[in-house]
């Protein structure tokens, strides 16, 4: 870990820190320099520049994991593979809003399935079918399993089922097969982002319930963000199939933001606002936002809106940084003070910033420790 990196519950694109914008990728990489360096080089996070600084970097590292691989060194050039799709992950944030977007997208997805042919055990592309649509998803399960547990991993708004393979390896490490589906508007799920799209979630609940290797009857899910929201969504949606939940971030649960909460909310998401991600002209890839917007979003979203609140029975561990800017740790105390009066969790990190990525070491393999735990004990 380089020295000297700050915290800032933000999201400025032109520096490095915990809790920051790279926040998303820092875990991933195993030279933070070298990030360091790169974002040195950041003028101006539209497109025309913003695509090549990154791509650059992401196919030195790509080259370096061929000549892993030509010299049957696989070990080494999964981890490059790797790393050059985490910098593709960069370059296509937030999304595919452009072609340009979308292309770096696709070449994302390219060096990961690069990375999967050599994995063991493989990564499996399977289709979750829901109302006549296909969602692409990624499926993983331990040799030779029959009748294991399984976890359903969640992604959020602006990361993909590429950025998430850490986590289908902390399942399998943990005896647990996955199956890993990007977030509603997002990647290859074609459902909006709307509250009804969760019957997207409980089709590939539904999938890994008809796997001969999964044991219908013990199935979990994992989320980190809008994914940690999403995971209490679904466990409140369809409770009879979901047993046990990990849920990092998350918002809103119902927990109802004071005043001065409420006008810092909307002063970060302002500060992300302020950015275009998209070609030079173009509008900032994010909204403005007001204290009016957020009090109708969480009308339309929280739990007690959606009449689920008290279907949330299953055990929940539930994560996230003190200093959460995007999804206020009110939302973990909301859960904690609603509901059964055992079986809920937490772990909140005092100096970490939303989903605590700063701790991933500390929480990721113990999140699906935790789940294993739950599962087969059922």
């Amino acid at each position: 870990m380089a020295e000297g990196i700050k915290f800032s519950a933000g999201e400025n694109p032109y520096l490095v820190e915990h809790g920051g914008f790279y926040r998303r990728w820092m875990p991933m990489l195993s030279d933070i320099n070298e990030l360091v360096e790169t974002v040195k080089k950041i003028k101006t996070t539209t497109e025309e520049t913003w695509i090549p600084i990154w791509g650059e970097v992401a196919k030195v590292h790509e080259d370096m994991g061929d000549k892993f691989l030509n010299s049957e060194n696989v070990e080494e050039a999964y981890k490059e593979f790797m790393i050059a799709k985490t910098f593709l992950s960069i370059a296509r944030y937030p999304g595919e809003i452009t072609p340009k977007k979308k292309e770096i997208s696709n070449e994302c997805s390219r060096v990961y399935r690069k990375a999967c042919e050599i994995l063991t055990p493989k990564v499996e592309i399977v289709e979750v079918e829901c109302e006549g649509k296909k969602i692409v998803c990624h499926f993983r399960c331990p040799p030779n399993a029959k009748n294991i547990p399984a976890v359903l991993i969640m992604c959020g708004a602006d990361m993909f089922k590429e950025d998430r393979g850490w986590a289908s390896q902390h399942a399998i490490d943990n005896g647990l097969a996955s199956l890993v589906m990007d977030g509603p508007g997002t990647g290859e799920n074609p459902f909006p982002w709307e509250p009804e799209s969760v019957k997207a979630w409980m089709a590939a609940i539904d999938y890994l319930a008809s796997r001969t290797e999964v044991d219908s009857e013990k199935i979990g899910a994992f989320g980190i963000s809008r994914g940690g929201y999403s995971v209490v969504q679904l466990a409140g949606s369809y409770p009879e199939k979901v047993k046990a939940i990990v849920a990092n971030a998350g918002h809103p649960f119902g927990y109802e933001m004071t005043q001065k909460e409420l006008e810092d909310f909307v002063k970060a998401r302002n500060e992300r606002a302020q950015h275009v991600f998209g070609k030079i002209g173009d509008p900032p890839s994010f909204p403005p936002w007001t204290i009016e917007k957020e009090k109708k979003l969480f009308d339309k979203w929280s739990l007690k809106s959606l009449g689920i609140l008290d279907n949330i029975t299953q055990p929940i561990l539930m994560i996230n940084g003190k200093k959460d800017h995007l999804a206020p740790i009110g939302n973990i105390y909301f859960m904690l003070e609603n509901g059964p009066a055992y079986g809920r969790e937490a772990r909140i990190y005092p100096d970490a910033g939303h989903c605590a990525f700063k701790y991933q070491e500390h929480w990721a393999n113990a999140s699906f420790e935790w789940l294993a735990q739950k599962l087969y004990s059922i």
